[in-house]
């Protein structure tokens, strides 16, 4: 595979995992795209402001490239987690609309450059901080399709909406009572061996 093709498909992937991100904010209200729903806190428009400030600064500084605009809340003296959630100024169409000008600018940055690439993670430990454009296009697209999968259990404690996309819900069919069925076959199952 030549470079542009393999450019190509790994930006189909990152961007593949962007929009199943900002997908489960879909038919929300402002204060369920907001609640910590696990005791870390995790919540949906914060896992699209932390991927977003994320993907800028390796897709962006890490190669001499900054994304161009302050990310206050990654500054050294920020509250800690400040990424990791949304103050109530920060609404859901400022952070979609941060992560899709995060995502032009990492085009951009993997459009200008070869994939190896030389780069520095400065907060990496220095033996593992020098870095290719692979490697940490590898590394962003793990990082958005973890998070994703965070987004998928979050939103599924929210109001039981779950799938992949809005048409594809990757899941075995089954209506409420099947579900419920299999969930206490798998309780079941837990128990057997817990004892």
């Amino acid at each position: 595979m030549n470079d542009s093709a393999e450019k190509t498909t790994l930006l189909h992937y990152l961007a593949s995992g962007r929009e199943a991100l900002i997908w489960k904010l879909d038919g929300l209200s402002d204060y369920d795209v907001r609640r910590p729903l696990v005791p870390t806190g995790t919540n949906l428009l914060g896992l699209i402001k932390h991927v977003a400030s994320v993907e800028a600064g390796y897709l962006g500084a890490t190669f001499g490239r900054p994304f161009g605009e302050v990310l206050p809340w990654l500054d050294d003296d920020a509250e800690a987690n400040a990424d990791m959630w949304a103050t109530p100024d920060q609404s859901r169409a400022w952070a979609i609309d941060l992560y899709r000008r995060v995502g032009e600018h990492s085009a951009a940055t993997v459009e200008a450059l070869p994939l190896n690439a030389s780069g520095n993670v400065v907060w990496w430990p220095p033996e593992h901080s020098s870095v290719t454009l692979h490697q940490i296009l590898l590394h962003i697209i793990a990082e958005t399709h973890r998070h994703a999968g965070h987004a998928d259990i979050v939103r599924e404690l929210i109001d039981d909406a779950v799938g992949l996309r809005a048409d594809n819900s990757n899941l075995p069919p089954g209506d409420a009572a099947w579900w419920q069925s299999y969930r206490e076959r798998l309780e079941a199952a837990a128990r057997e061996a817990g004892s």
